[in-house]
């Protein structure tokens, strides 16, 4: 008589929010498939849909919010997760039919809901199959994958509640992380994007302690970290990019630029300056050097003169002034930095902000959001036409269909464009055999405020 084999659970999934949201995902999903579940890929298939919740501010509260009641009226079994997990008296309250919430990263609690929600139908005979642990569900295309090397943050400025979130900075193992990180470029990855709350503080709460990698002694350090990744080939034999995020201008990030210089990681640099006003930052409880970080960009560029800087600033935070904004604008003019995000402050319950005197009118805020904005554009677009004429490596994201001509175009990105958040390259009359993932030589015709245009040489 044919055994027959039970059909497996399926689990959706609606993740939210950051990258680092985004591994955690990841990772809950890459447990619950060696624990026999499917993925579904609508609510309809879905014995449980999973919503990993992101609760920075209160708009993305809003938007969490409203994922979890579009995945109650379309599916009715949810489980929440993420970083709004520590308000589970305000989600029940206003969802009473979610079957639990967990925090933040809480790998093993989420775990358990669902197998509570939905026990996995694999039987003895399906249980005796070893589970593929090694094959990690992806939620980015193959070609690019984040790289999470600790949980958590010790500052405390006033805007944020990542640490109420998140926890105090919790280092990953370097041998763990560059372990992951050579299984993601055996099996495809050709960037990797090195995330945290706070890159730069990479291993100080191990003390920077060493590890046994490759038969030598590395340090749980930035620096170390950097230098190994560099070490990493793509089974073509080729070096993967290494594209650094969330770093923190602290003194020893100077180390990291010569290993850019020599080709080692990928020339960019994700750092969050938040502002500039010394007044603005002390009031941020943020370091006020802006001075001395405008002497190390210049010291960094002669170094390493294709770095990209990237960064993103606040705007309207309580007690900016006049004087204060055009302050940031004058050091934007002397930073002359390659990509710039903007935001209007935007309380959050729990920040240390919100009981801050003389906030600033919505009016004004986006005021000033606008002059940001024409501001960094302008220096973007100066920036993006001295490369006109220039021969760029570029990463394909996407290959287009023929149009009416039987011309193909793509869209990729240059090493000074991270996916999603910076600008991309358009390429027109690409070959038919080109894929996402490949790393080809451009040529750059012409460029606007954020993006540049080119040929395949």
């Amino acid at each position: 008589m044919a055994i027959e084999i039970p059909e497996a659970r399926k689990v959706g999934m609606v993740s939210l929010g950051c990258p680092k949201a985004l591994v955690d995902s990841e990772r809950i999903l890459t447990r619950l498939r060696a624990d026999g579940y499917a993925m579904s890929a609508d609510y309809a298939g879905a014995d449980v849909v999973l919503v990993n919740t992101c609760g920075f501010l209160d708009s993305a509260k809003e938007e969490s919010l409203a994922a979890i009641g579009e995945a109650i009226a379309e599916n009715g079994r949810v489980i929440v997760t993420g970083c709004m997990g520590n308000e589970a008296e305000l989600i029940r309250a206003k969802f009473p039919d979610v079957l639990a919430v967990t925090g933040a990263h809480q790998y093993e609690a989420v775990v358990e809901a669902v197998h509570e929600a939905a026990p996995p139908s694999q039987g003895p005979f399906v249980d005796l199959i070893p589970q593929p642990s090694d094959a990690e569900i992806k939620l980015t295309p193959r070609h690019y994958s984040y790289l999470k090397i600790s949980e958590g943050c010790n500052h405390a400025c006033a805007f944020c509640i990542i640490p109420q979130l998140r926890g105090k900075l919790a280092s990953r193992r370097i041998d763990a992380v560059l372990r992951e990180a050579e299984k993601l470029v055996a099996a495809g990855t050709k960037e990797l994007l090195v995330i945290s709350q706070d890159t730069s503080a990479y291993g100080v709460d191990v003390r920077h302690e060493e590890r046994e990698w490759k038969g030598r002694k590395v340090r749980t350090h930035m620096t170390d970290l950097a230098r190994e990744l560099g070490q990493l080939r793509t089974p073509e034999g080729h070096a993967p990019w290494v594209r650094l995020h969330y770093v923190y201008p602290y003194p020893h990030v100077d180390a990291v630029i010569p290993l850019m210089a020599e080709g080692l990681i990928t020339p960019y640099l994700d750092i969050p300056f938040q502002h500039a006003a010394p007044n603005v930052l002390k009031a941020m409880k943020r370091p006020a050097n802006e001075a001395k970080v405008l002497e190390r960009l210049k010291a960094w560029r002669e170094i390493c003169p294709d770095i990209t800087i990237r960064s993103s600033f606040v705007v309207g935070f309580p007690g900016e002034t006049e004087e204060d904004f055009q302050y940031l604008l004058d050091w934007l003019d002397e930073a002359q930095l390659d990509r710039v995000g903007g935001f209007r402050f935007e309380p959050v319950a729990g920040a240390a902000a919100n009981d801050l005197p003389n906030p600033v009118p919505e009016a004004v805020k986006e005021e000033r959001y606008q002059r940001l904005m024409e501001k960094t554009a302008a220096i973007s677009a100066a920036k993006l036409a001295a490369k006109v004429g220039r021969t760029l490596p570029v990463i394909i994201d996407e290959v287009g269909e023929p149009d009416e001509d039987g011309d193909i175009g793509a869209t990729g990105r240059s090493q000074a464009d991270a996916p999603e958040i910076d600008g991309a390259v358009y390429l027109r009359n690409v070959p038919a055999s080109l894929k996402a993932g490949d790393i080809v030589q451009v040529e750059v015709e012409d460029a606007d405020a954020h993006d540049l245009f080119g040929v395949i040489v």
